[in-house]
């Protein structure tokens, strides 16, 4: 039994959700997501929320329980409070600046990197080594933050690189003479 499926997703004031077979939209005061959950599960609106319950005591169904109702309550918690990832850059001379639609970075190639920002995505960088990025749908957030991250992944024996914020690099010792 899904200790996490059992409970209702609560509904705060100003979020309306609207379920229609097996696509949920939840709209917000920051915006409007959509979602086709798996037909393994089925979903209901109720007084105290929108419920997610299996079809069947399947394995299948079970395991597609509790995934589905995390799904339905990101949803809801992206469109009230939104998501936000912050990167660190570290190494000399790396930097990064928001330019228009396009995050520019500067890693140590012998040309500057141009991310274009998807829609949906803010990006901001308060300090030349610092990326904020915020968004409502938490899956794109995290692989926004993940393609940046994959230009220059933190290396073991400086620390350079970039890394999310809070994130231990486990170091290694160079060679020994």
């Amino acid at each position: 039994m899904s200790r996490i499926g059992k409970k209702a997703v609560p509904v705060p004031a100003g979020v309306t959700v609207n379920v229609s077979g097996q696509t949920v939209s939840v709209k917000g005061p920051k915006g409007e997501l959509k979602e086709v959950l798996n037909e393994q599960v089925l979903v209901k609106m109720e007084e105290g929320g929108v419920k997610v319950d299996p079809i069947n005591e399947s394995k299948l169904a079970r395991s597609a329980w509790g995934m589905s109702r995390t799904l339905v309550a990101n949803m809801v918690k992206g469109v009230t409070d939104g998501y936000t990832k912050s990167l660190e850059i570290n190494g000399v001379g790396y930097r990064a600046a928001v330019a228009g639609k396009s995050l520019q970075l500067n890693l140590g190639y012998s040309h500057d990197v141009n991310y274009p920002i998807p829609t949906g995505i803010e990006i901001k960088t308060p300090k030349p080594t610092e990326i904020v990025i915020s968004g409502i749908d938490k899956q794109q957030v995290g692989q926004v933050a993940a393609e940046i991250r994959e230009w220059r992944g933190p290396e073991p024996y400086k620390g350079k690189g970039i890394k999310y914020a809070g994130e231990h690099i486990f170091r290694k010792e160079g060679k020994k003479k």
